[in-house]
């Protein structure tokens, strides 16, 4: 019983483990954004002609540089667009002595950008070739902030100028417009904010690793929102223009997601005033491009600019890690951005927790072990019921196999004498059952809480330890995790039959094997975990024996 117990624990753990994929299923993977295009362009009819005038292929990049301490970006000097971004503090997942590339503009047989258009109210490009200039080619943050200008030639008595605005030790980039209208007529013109990516895979994902990527939004009335590329697929080649994730808004956000990382349009900074105005006026668009790529962005409409007078507007773009305490400063509900899928309800607190460890500890791994300690003791009662369930099976063991030896051939008389036993010894043969199905949950919360949690990618530990987010070099927490799983195996009352022994000594290796692969942060919550129920499991089984021993001597 304890053995089917025990297996019925592991193999829903590694269900839900491992098919995360099959509850939350990701896109389908695009070879490369050419093979999309040409797909696409048998579909060019399907698209609506405000689209279809709006996708136009990007262009070559005409380079200018950006470098400030969180960030190295190079912005498109004719479009001025945002076509890549290297994160400075983060380390690339497949080779760490190379920075984190999170923006690609196709270099690395990957496009990722960020694209800001002037549009008319039909939705279609306001100008004609429009091109920018900037004075450099070239700019170092010294200061504070960072203006980094470009200006276009004007056009029919318009002047159009771009501004970046960026700021020390912050992922969060300002985006302006000034216009000068020296026209006599009013412009009229709506601006649209876009994350253009191609359907790849962050490098370096693997099977044990994989996680959700593509499109996500927040409104207040929509809430939080993932769309894979897989449904976007399935819009633009059925035809539909429109789907139940674009929406209007007053606020929000949107943007793309991966693991650990985001490109997101902030609607309304925290505290701040929205750029959609008082009306819920801003446009919401989610959707594949004719060019192959996929776009999740919004249209903003801007306020008559008059003739012989001056416009400004802009927003904010979030380009980095999501770190809780950074995101939940920018926008309200941008941490939600955090995957934990459906076991969020569990997740969210007790990262909040392990959070709350490391502001007094200042240290992840310490936090993780701190974090484990809390939730054990929280669980103490379940856990507890189920350790002396299972102590009084080891307990009363002999015995249980002494009647099999006697009553083996006749399964009543064994039925009813077993009972007798578990009357006698007060023993309910499921009573572990319960408890561990009610900790089940937490557990793979807090599971989730950790391998989404960006803050472990870069952290030491301790000795070798030096990135939680990465797998042990060396293998040793990992190893020693196995060895605990082995070792609780002999805490268990152990099966009567040779093939069930078997397969309880050699299942927490095959278990322990994934772990392997693990960020060692989450091997280290799993290994802390192991040693406190080994310690606990010792601690029952001994006062269990003891009591046992102490009856058989009255009894005597």
């Amino acid at each position: 019983m304890e053995f089917k117990r025990l297996l019925i624990f592991f193999v829903l753990t590694m269900a839900i483990l491992l098919g995360w994929e099959k509850m939350y299923p990701s896109p389908k993977q695009n070879t490369s954004a050419q093979q999309a295009s040409s797909t696409a362009n048998n579909n060019t009819n399907n698209a609506s002609p405000a689209n279809s005038a709006a996708d136009v292929a990007l262009s070559k990049t005409e380079p200018i540089t950006v470098d400030t301490d969180t960030v190295k970006v190079i912005i498109d000097e004719k479009t001025g667009d945002l076509r890549h971004l290297v994160l400075n503090q983060y380390k690339a997942t497949t080779d760490a002595s190379k920075p984190f590339v999170l923006l690609d503009n196709g270099q690395n047989g990957h496009q990722y950008v960020a694209q800001s258009v002037l549009l008319n109210r039909q939705g279609e490009y306001l100008f004609k070739d429009l091109t920018f200039t900037a004075p450099q080619k070239h700019y170092t943050l010294q200061g504070d902030k960072l203006e980094v200008r470009l200006t276009a030639a004007e056009q029919n008595g318009i002047q159009v100028t771009k501004i970046y605005t960026f700021t020390k030790g912050s992922y969060l980039i300002g985006l302006r417009y000034d216009i000068a209208n020296h026209s006599s007529k009013p412009i009229q013109l709506d601006v649209a904010y876009r994350v253009l990516r191609d359907g790849k895979e962050p490098e370096g994902t693997g099977y044990f690793d994989h996680t959700f990527v593509g499109p996500a939004l927040y409104t207040p009335n929509g809430k939080f929102e993932k769309v894979t590329f897989s449904d976007l697929d399935s819009d633009f080649t059925s035809g539909r223009d429109k789907a139940d994730y674009e929406r209007k808004t007053n606020t929000g956000w949107i943007g793309m997601m991966q693991h650990y990382f985001m490109t997101t349009w902030i609607l309304q900074p925290k505290d701040g005033e929205s750029v959609c105005g008082q009306a819920a006026d801003c446009q919401l668009d989610i959707r594949k491009r004719s060019d192959g790529l996929y776009s999740a962005g919004v249209r903003v409409p801007v306020k008559d600019i008059a003739a012989n007078s001056n416009g400004s507007f802009g927003i904010s773009l979030y380009s980095g890690p999501q770190i809780y305490s950074v995101i939940t400063k920018v926008a309200d509900n941008l941490q939600m951005i955090k995957d934990y899928g459906k076991v969020s309800l569990f997740s969210s607190p007790l990262f909040w927790l392990l959070n709350w460890w490391h502001n007094l500890v200042k240290n992840w791994g310490w936090a993780i072990i701190l974090l484990t300690l809390t939730v054990k003791a929280i669980l103490f009662p379940l856990t507890n019921a189920s350790y002396k369930s299972m102590a009084k099976m080891r307990a009363v063991a002999p015995r249980l196999q002494a009647l099999k030896d006697q009553y083996g051939d006749d399964r009543m008389r064994l039925q009813q004498e077993m009972m007798a036993i578990y009357k006698k010894e007060k023993i309910n043969p499921v009573g572990g059952c319960l408890p561990m199905l009610l900790q089940f949950p937490v557990f793979i919360g807090l599971y989730w809480a950790l391998f989404a949690s960006v803050e472990l990618r870069g952290a030491p530990w301790i000795g070798w330890i030096t990135d939680l987010g990465r797998q042990d070099p060396y293998y040793i927490l990992p190893v020693l995790m196995a060895l605990t799983m082995y070792l609780q195996t002999f805490m268990n009352p152990p099966p009567t039959d040779p093939m069930q022994a078997k397969m309880m000594k050699i299942m927490p290796i095959a278990f322990s094997i994934m772990f392997f692969f693990f960020p060692s942060g989450l091997v280290l919550y799993w290994l802390t975990n192991n040693i406190l129920t080994l310690a606990q499991q010792w601690f029952i089984n001994k006062r269990i024996e003891e009591r046992a021993k102490m009856h058989r001597s009255l009894d005597i």
